[in-house]
């Protein structure tokens, strides 16, 4: 059941009214509650029921937490165009990284985490006192406490030691801050304490909720990270926690070995307007859905396109020119492409699927596509798209030379991710429901734990990497002709499965999947380096991180006015 059924399923019912719930602040209110001992019985109600918790998830993979995560790896700049995109300039801060305690974005990343981890306090709150308790109250439970440990764990991935509330009647003002390594054990017990409660099913019932698989995923990524999670790194210097790799590796394995999930022959289909559509999901593990008519949230079109991608890709409002990757992220991607001429038009098809999210060079007043891995070029001029400001062509380069610049081509510079692609008909609000988890993730972070706990790549790890690469080249042979001349050596084998190399696959595989800050800082923490991943000078205008600290974000100045019970991390 997609997650547009179940809120208007609560619409419907009218049994449980939940108005008010403050995203900004840990003493949330709710202003207008109808309780009704006769709900919470079928599986209808408790979907509705639930509803209001899993509605917090829209702020989280494209929002202020996105951005947080996204803009100060390498994955993702945002660079002043004139005045567009100033905004106080904490774009540009986030990707120097030298944020303030103040930070905007910083403060409403934590109102949306702390509000989703307000709506589940509440619902258990509300489903745990009726007098008549469900008949399902045990995986009720279990449900939304794994739901409240995602949360926790995206609060200690971004500010370490965070406050620990577990009950809706908390007295805010008695709150204070818990150590990142105690959030961690926190939210390591919560799932493996409730996980063989929770639906082993993988259908419409549970699209977008967590079931089983999820929680197993969201182990993984937990064990994967432990080191970082368990230590004191970015708080008190790079002092790495525990590692579970061996731990990690089991988990995945629950996914991979409960046979629910395969990978999607199209990279793409994982992220369309239509992705929805299949249910039992073929490679996503954990969703959050969105709709263009009933769950908006979803602006990655507007966010990263031209304002004249309008055109091309037949939305009804000018996107608004912001999100870019760099000609360094990109030389991650192998853009080897197979050219075919008809007439007036070129078409080009890149050999590796992946690097079609990218848009570069000219576009064309000519509908874009579906799916990107191909893309259709035109010899007419007057089909060539221009700048209407500048009247200038409307080419996306990779290089982005400066962090601000006002000249009109710097507003084509920086390439465009259409891996969630546009959905036509709109400004915004896209109905791409959005990615947590997915299978190809889960043999990564197999195939990173193994060879950290193990020296090198087992057999089984590499088969999963393999299978993953030759998705993206569309062959199951272990080399392909290169277009360019020679060949393209497709699967890997134990000495070229580095680590180095499995985590340009993540950037490869993973783009804008909320992860990249993550990532870098895990191999900052397991390599005991600072300014070699997360912390390394990056083109433009970012120097060398000189600690760890900014592993980190301050936590905000906003919350601790509102608590004083509130501390301030080291550095800040």
């Amino acid at each position: 059941m997609k997650l547009t059924t179940v809120l208007a399923g609560a619409i419907a019912f009218l049994l449980l009214l939940v108005s008010g719930i403050s995203c900004t602040k840990l003493d949330a209110k709710v202003y207008s509650v109808v309780p009704n001992a006769n709900f919470w019985q079928t599986p209808q109600e408790i979907a509705a029921g639930i509803a209001p918790a899993y509605h917090a998830m829209t702020n989280i993979p494209n929002g202020n937490t996105f951005e947080l995560n996204e803009a100060s790896s390498d994955e993702m700049v945002i660079p002043i165009r004139g005045a567009d995109w100033l905004d106080n300039n904490v774009h540009i801060q986030e990707w120097e990284h030298n944020w303030p305690d103040d930070h905007a974005n910083n403060n409403g990343a934590w109102g949306d985490i702390f509000g989703g981890i307000t709506a589940v306090n509440f619902t258990l709150s509300v489903v745990n006192s009726l007098a008549t308790p469900p008949p399902t109250l045990s995986s009720i439970n279990a449900e939304l406490k794994v739901l409240r440990a995602y949360f926790y764990m995206q609060a200690m991935d971004l500010w370490g030691n965070v406050p620990l509330v577990t009950s809706y009647s908390t007295n805010p003002d008695s709150v204070k801050i818990s150590k990142r390594a105690d959030i961690y054990a926190f939210v390591l017990s919560e799932i493996t304490s409730n996980i063989e409660l929770l639906s082993t099913s993988n259908n419409a019932t549970t699209y977008g909720r967590m079931n089983k698989w999820s929680a197993f995923a969201l182990l993984a990524r937990l064990y994967l990270n432990a080191e970082v999670y368990g230590g004191t790194t970015g708080l008190a210097g790079l002092t790495a926690g525990p590692a579970q790799w061996t731990q990690c590796m089991a988990a995945c394995d629950s996914v991979i070995m409960s046979g629910n999930f395969a990978l999607n022959p199209n990279y793409f289909d994982n992220f369309s307007p239509t992705n929805s559509n299949v249910i039992p999901a073929v490679e996503n593990i954990f969703v959050v859905p969105f709709d263009k008519v009933n769950i908006g949230g979803d602006n990655n079109e507007m966010e990263t396109l031209h304002y004249q991608n309008q055109n091309n890709f037949s939305l009804t409002g000018q996107p608004w020119n912001g999100f870019c990757a760099t000609a360094d992220y990109y030389a991650n991607y192998d853009t080897s492409s197979v050219y075919a001429i008809g007439g007036t038009s070129t078409t080009r098809t890149y050999v590796d699927q992946r690097s079609g999210q990218w848009l570069i060079g000219q576009q064309y007043n000519l509908q874009y596509n579906y799916p990107p891995s191909t893309y259709l070029y035109s010899a007419s001029p007057a089909l060539a798209l221009q700048d209407a400001q500048f009247s200038i062509p409307l080419a996306f380069n990779p290089v982005v030379a400066k962090i601000s610049d006002p000249s009109g081509p710097f507003r084509s510079a920086g390439l465009r991710n259409v891996k969630y692609f546009p959905e036509g008909g709109t400004s915004g609000g896209q109905s791409n429901d959005m990615v947590i988890f997915r299978l190809a993730d889960v043999y990564l972070m197999r195939a990173e734990a193994d060879v950290r706990a193990n020296g090198a790549i087992s057999a089984t790890s590499l088969g999963y990497v393999n299978k993953i690469r030759e998705r993206a080249y569309s062959t199951t042979s272990p080399t392909i002709p290169n277009p360019d001349g020679g060949t393209i050596t497709v699967d890997w084998n134990a000495a070229t499965a580095t680590l180095d190399n499995i985590l340009a696959e993540r950037a490869r595989e993973l783009a804008w999947e909320n992860i990249r800050r993550t990532d870098l800082i895990r191999y900052e923490v397991a390599g005991g380096t600072v300014a070699k991943y997360f912390g390394a000078a990056r083109n433009p205008a970012k120097l060398a991180d000189g600690d760890g600290h900014w592993e980190v974000f301050p936590i905000p100045t906003q919350q601790i006015t509102s608590n004083a019970n509130l501390t301030q991390n080291p550095g800040y």
